[in-house]
C-alpha cells in the first residue's frame, strides 16, 4: 500500500512535514567536475534540501537516428543526432561516489535520477537515498520495477502523462511491495509558458493517490515553487545552473545561485506564511485591537439619571467600551452614574434594562 509520507535521507516528505526542495544540477556539469562541486556549493548555500544530478549513457537512452527534438537542434545545430548530443552530456559515473561524498558533507541529501538498470545498480551500490523517475521514463516500467526493488523512495516525475498512465507506474512500483512513492506534476517544455503549467493538477494528484505530491519545474524563475506551496504541494524540483550564459541545452530556462536561494527563501516563508486555517485574533494582535479598533464614548458628560441620546455619545478608538453594534442599546438608556465626556461607555454606566442577551462584550 502506497503511504502518505516517504523518508528520503531522513526527512520526512507529506502533508504535516516541511517543503522539500531538490535543486536539480541536471547536465549543467557540462562534464566538468570542478563545475559539478560548484553546483553542489551553490545548493548547499541556497538552502536547498537535495541536490541532484542524472546518470545515463547515450547507448542506454536513445537509438543512433538521425532524428532530434526540435529543441535539441535548436541548441546543438552542429550534432549529427541525438546519441551524439546525449553522448556530449554524460555525467562521467566515476565523479559519483565524490559528488555524493561533497554533498554529503555540506548538508544536502544527494540524488541522481537513473536511466537504466546499470544505473539504479550503481547508485544502490552508492547507497542512494531515493531515486527519481524522470517524465520520459514514466513508461519504462521495467526500470521503475527495478528501482522499486531497492525498497527506496520513488519520485516519480508525470510530464506528457494522464492518470492512468501515472496509475500503471504506481501499479508497477506497488507490484514489487515497495510503498514508496511520491509524484511531481510537470510541463514538458523548455521552458513552457505559464498558461500551460496548470498547477491546480497537483491538488487534482493529491485527491487521486493520496500521496506526496510536487512541481518538477521548467519554468522561468521562481513563481511556480511558491504557488506549489501555496496549492499543498509536498516536493519541488528547480534546475539550476552557475550561469544562464554556458552552453548546454539546460541552462537557458534553469536559474541561478541568486535565484536559487530567491526561491529556497521564499518557499520557507510561504510555508510560514500558510499558518493555521483557523481564524482567530492573535496574540501579537491584542494590543492593536484595544487601541485600534472603536467602541462608545461619551462626548459630553452625561449626569446620573439623564436619557442618553445620539449627540451625546461618539464612537472613537481606542475598544474600551462598548461595541459599535451596541450603539443602539446604549441611546435611550439612562445613565447609572455620572459619565465624564470622553470616557468609553459600558454596561455598569447604564441603568433600566439589563444587557441584552449575549451582549457581554
Amino acid at each position: 500500500m502506497l503511504r502518505p509520507v516517504v523518508q528520503v535521507g531522513g526527512k520526512s516528505i507529506g502533508d504535516g512535514h516541511p517543503f522539500f526542495v531538490i535543486a536539480e544540477a541536471s547536465s549543467n556539469h557540462n562534464r566538468d567536475l570542478k563545475t559539478a562541486m560548484g553546483l553542489i556549493e551553490a545548493a548547499a548555500a541556497a538552502g536547498a534540501d537535495a541536490v541532484k544530478f542524472q546518470a545515463f549513457t547515450a547507448d542506454k537512452i536513445v537509438a543512433r537516428m538521425r532524428e532530434k527534438h526540435p529543441y535539441i537542434a535548436q541548441m546543438f545545430p552542429e550534432a549529427r543526432s541525438m546519441h551524439e548530443v546525449y553522448a556530449s552530456m554524460e555525467l562521467p559515473r566515476e565523479w559519483l561516489k565524490d559528488l555524493k561524498a561533497a554533498s554529503e558533507e555540506r548538508g544536502l541529501i544527494f540524488l541522481c535520477t537513473p536511466f537504466d538498470e546499470e544505473a539504479v545498480d550503481l547508485l544502490e551500490s552508492l547507497g542512494m537515498a531515493a531515486y527519481k523517475i524522470a517524465s520520459y521514463e514514466l513508461w519504462h516500467l521495467p526500470l521503475i520495477r527495478h528501482a522499486a526493488r531497492t525498497g527506496k523512495p520513488l519520485l516519480l516525475s508525470t510530464g506528457m502523462a494522464n492518470l492512468g498512465d501515472i496509475e500503471e507506474a504506481l501499479d508497477a512500483l506497488e507490484s514489487t511491495g515497495n510503498g514508496q512513492a511520491a509524484l511531481f506534476h510537470c510541463a514538458i517544455n523548455y521552458p513552457p509558458p505559464f498558461r500551460e503549467l496548470n498547477l491546480r493538477t497537483i491538488q487534482t494528484m493529491k485527491q487521486a493517490f493520496r500521496i506526496p505530491v510536487g512541481y518538477s519545474d521548467h519554468s522561468t524563475g521562481i513563481t511556480a515553487a511558491l504557488a506549489t506551496v501555496a496549492l499543498g504541494g509536498n516536493l519541488f524540483e528547480k534546475h539550476f545552473t552557475l550561469s544562464k550564459r554556458l552552453p548546454g541545452p539546460d541552462h537557458p530556462f534553469s536559474i541561478e545561485p541568486d535565484e536559487l536561494r530567491a526561491l529556497v527563501r521564499g518557499v520557507r516563508e510561504c510555508e510560514e506564511a500558510l499558518g493555521s486555517p483557523v481564524k482567530r485574533i492573535l496574540e501579537s494582535e491584542r494590543e492593536s485591537y484595544v487601541m485600534g479598533r472603536r467602541s462608545i464614548f461619551a462626548r459630553v458628560d452625561i449626569p446620573a439619571g439623564t436619557t442618553i441620546t445620539a449627540d451625546m455619545v461618539a464612537i472613537l478608538r481606542p475598544g474600551l467600551g462598548l461595541k459599535p453594534k451596541h450603539l443602539d442599546d446604549v441611546v435611550g438608556r439612562r445613565a447609572a452614574v455620572d459619565i465624564r465626556a470622553h470616557d468609553p461607555i459600558t454596561w455598569n454606566h447604564l441603568a433600566a434594562a439589563p444587557p441584552p442577551r449575549g451582549a457581554a462584550d
